[in-house]
């Protein structure tokens, strides 16, 4: 856990272009194991507006940055050309990034599901807990009990990346709800009466 909140300091230290950097490697990665072509497409637009914005010297002035500090790797080919690829390092500041910017969107129309989540935690792992809980904050979530949150958008995609990134999955559940018997309380706390 120390060790993510490292990262996670370190990342904030990063000049634009390097974050845009880290992103756009981040972004050829997740091309490869999009599987769809509507997604492929959607990376691919995305990662091009990005490039866009950068100019070229702050572009090089960035790369040459994120090499010195180990966050990407210069990878050479037989024929002599050369990849530029995210480092172990660069793929972890890149997920916290990712974390630090992350939101649930609201939907026009409520979908009528609950979605919660429910956590039992060891005490040895007591920092990722509460890392966990803050997240599920960020999110808009609710405490339901001390252990249970909830909300009433899709978010699934997004708790399973918090899970993922503190491999707390075997200690914590999703659950999709479509009813329950004391929801006016929580319909009233989202607004959603």
């Amino acid at each position: 856990m120390e060790n993510n909140n490292r990262n996670r300091s370190g990342f904030n230290k990063l000049g634009a272009a390097q974050k845009k950097v880290l992103i756009l490697l981040a972004g050829g990665v997740g091309l490869s194991l999009a599987g769809t072509p509507k997604k492929y497409f959607a990376v691919i637009k995305s990662v091009a507006d990005e490039w866009n914005k950068i100019n070229e010297t702050s572009l090089k002035r960035a790369i040459k940055s994120l090499y010195e500090s180990k966050l990407i790797e210069a990878r050479e080919h037989e024929n002599g050309s050369m990849t530029v690829v995210l480092s172990e390092d660069g793929r972890k500041k890149v997920l916290t990034y990712n974390m630090d910017t992350m939101t649930v969107k609201k939907p026009a129309v409520w979908d009528k599901k609950w979605r919660m989540v429910m956590f039992d935690i060891p005490n040895k792992r007591k920092k990722e807990r509460d890392v966990l809980r803050n997240m599920l904050k960020q999110l808009g979530f609710i405490k339901y009990q001390e252990s249970a949150f909830i909300l009433p958008y899709e978010c699934k995609n997004e708790v399973d990346y918090v899970v993922e990134f503190f491999n707390l999955r075997p200690h914590v559940r999703f659950l999709e709800i479509s009813k329950f018997d004391d929801d006016l309380a929580l319909k009233r706390s989202f607004g959603l009466v």
